[in-house]
């Protein structure tokens, strides 16, 4: 016997849309703060994101993108410090 009604495809889609805003918000927010974590983060939500196939994919691949900016502005900052982490 079933007590939870099953999910819909819309509440799927929905849940996709979420992972896609989230990737280019938190992608987007890693270039100034907390790259190191919030790049593969937003890498992760927006791979999520286009695997579910969402109805904001040009969203999920700006995430992406600005995930994979995230990681290589650390890397850019670490080469001119010379250390594992920068800041301004």
């Amino acid at each position: 016997m079933h007590l939870t009604a099953p999910a819909t495809r819309r509440t799927g889609i929905r849940d996709a849309d979420g992972m896609a805003v989230a990737a280019f918000i938190l992608g987007l927010v890693g270039l100034l703060v907390l790259n190191v974590f919030l790049g593969p983060i937003a890498i992760a939500l927006a791979a999520a994101a286009l695997w579910r196939r969402t109805a904001r994919p040009g969203r999920a691949y700006l995430g992406l993108v600005l995930g994979i900016a995230d990681l290589v502005v650390l890397v850019a900052f670490m080469q001119a410090d010379s250390t594992i982490s920068w800041s301004f």
